[in-house]
């Protein structure tokens, strides 16, 4: 897997590199801004990005506005986007232009050596990776409907489903059947009026995007 990195912390764009590179994986360059990432890509077409959400010149949200150009661009390109913050909205603007490969995590989950390469494998294999602190404070934060009609063993499952998480590890993570969780997970489904039409992996990005917006 060659992976391309923006992130201006001379710092822990090293540590970056050496985790990725003792990890068995290919780092094809690194930058430090916007303008130095898509130029990168361009070059060398990685099959994934980590990229910080703040970044020169503005340390606003330069990472995200290139992460979009990215998709639209080079749409095969996954995306990981690191935050010092949660800014829950960054991963909503983001999951609304591609439905596969995107990732949004903490700085801090990078020492977690373990969890932070599962998170990348999963997202550069087209899954998504939203941290548990993004999903947390969504949690508290989206009340309106129909999110409002879920059980709260379903908002767990939904949770779950916004970090990434397949049926398996839903099932592991609240000591549950997959049988059960497969059960949650249809009844999510239908309190959130996504048809059977659609294919299993579309409704679980679509459910997902239901919660990051709020249930609007």
């Amino acid at each position: 897997m060659r992976i391309v990195i923006a992130e201006d912390s001379v710092l822990l764009r090293a540590g970056l590199i050496k985790l990725l590179e003792t990890s068995g994986f290919e780092v094809a360059a690194a930058a430090d801004d916007a303008e130095g990432l898509l130029a990168a890509v361009g070059e060398h077409r990685p099959d994934l990005v980590i990229a910080d959400v703040r970044m020169p010149p503005g340390y606003s949200d330069e990472g995200v506005r290139a992460a979009l150009v990215i998709r639209r661009q080079w749409p095969d390109v996954a995306v990981l986007l690191l935050s010092q913050y949660v800014e829950e909205r960054y991963a909503a603007d983001l999951l609304a232009t591609n439905t596969s490969g995107i990732g949004y995590l903490l700085k801090d989950r990078v020492a977690d050596v373990s969890s932070f390469l599962d998170a990348l494998r999963r997202v550069a294999s087209g899954g998504t990776a939203l941290d548990p602190e993004v999903v947390a404070q969504l949690l508290v934060r989206r009340q309106s409907d129909p999110l409002q009609a879920l059980t709260p063993r379903e908002r767990d499952v939904l949770a779950l489903m916004a970090e990434g998480r397949s049926n398996s590890g839903i099932a592991q993570a609240l000591v549950v059947s997959e049988s059960a969780v497969a059960k949650h997970i249809n009844n999510i489904f239908a309190k959130l009026g996504l048809v059977e039409g659609a294919a299993a992996d579309h409704r679980r990005v679509l459910a997902v995007l239901r919660f990051l917006e709020g249930g609007s």
